[in-house]
């Protein structure tokens, strides 16, 4: 199946989409940053690129953690790099309230892995006509995203996309298993591959910690396997970032990975 959001198509054969951006708005400065360096690389390297970053995080580990700026400046924001790039723009929302502001500006909502077996979620991503992104659980099979994705599809959207960001492994640890892209694949939605989610040490004392350093060796396999969509949070300095800062790629990698990710689709996709 494909999908198509203004000039981009995913899914089928097509090259594959870049889905990427910081995690969280922080504030302006480093989203407009994030967002210009990003396009900048996916023009010069002919990518097609959707902006990602949340406007608001619910799902955290500790009481302290960030969560927003505001909800009202963080969605300005996107809308105003929307506007200005000329990129369609991916968040987060965590219910149907976040789904009712969001679309406003949002062209792919996207559902956090957490809540992809909330039906009213669900139901409602689907009732708005936008696209929707589904994080695969780290509980769930693959196999099951299947009736995960018919509860958006009983709305008569079937503008579904897919995403594997590893599974539970033990307490602290995540597991990509990549027979999950080609099984998801097979159930008839483009497919995406979170790379940098995937890395994540969930729930490591307050924080969530990561290994950063697996991400390319992700993001290649996943490449040679065949995704639709290819899904980094990435920051200019990810030490320092108010969300995910111990999973996000630095953005001064970005280019490098994508010339070889390019390369492996290229060979992945050829008839």
């Amino acid at each position: 199946m494909k999908i198509h959001l203004n000039n981009i198509t995913i899914g089928g054969q097509t090259p594959f989409v870049l889905i990427a951006g910081p995690c969280v708005v922080e504030n302006r400065e480093i989203t407009f940053e994030t967002a210009d360096a990003i396009k900048n690389i996916c023009t010069k390297l002919n990518i097609d690129l959707i902006f990602k970053s949340s406007f608001k995080k619910a799902n955290r580990t500790s009481l302290n953690s960030f969560t927003t700026i505001g909800v009202e400046e963080a969605l300005k924001i996107l809308d105003d790099i929307k506007k200005k790039f000329n990129l369609p723009i991916i968040t987060d929302v965590h219910s149907a309230e976040d789904i009712r502001i969001a679309k406003e500006v949002a062209d792919i909502l996207q559902i956090p892995a957490f809540l992809s077996r909330q039906s009213d979620l669900l139901y409602a991503a689907g009732e708005s006509g936008k696209i929707v992104n589904i994080k695969k659980g780290q509980f769930l099979s693959p196999e099951d995203m299947k009736f995960v994705a018919e509860k958006v599809e009983a709305t008569g959207n079937k503008n579904i996309m897919l995403t594997e960001r590893g599974t539970t492994f033990g307490y602290h640890n995540l597991v990509v298993d990549m027979r999950s892209l080609v099984i998801m694949k097979n159930l008839g939605y483009p497919v995406v591959m979170d790379a940098t989610h995937s890395v994540q040490m969930p729930s490591n004392s307050n924080v969530t910690g990561g290994q950063p350093e697996f991400i390319f060796p992700l993001a290649k396999a996943a490449a040679a396997v065949g995704i639709d969509a290819l899904f980094l949070e990435v920051h200019p300095n990810p030490e320092k970032a108010l969300s995910d800062a111990g999973s996000q790629l630095k953005l001064d990698r970005l280019e490098k990975i994508l010339i070889t990710i390019k390369k492996i689709d290229e060979i992945s996709k050829m008839s």
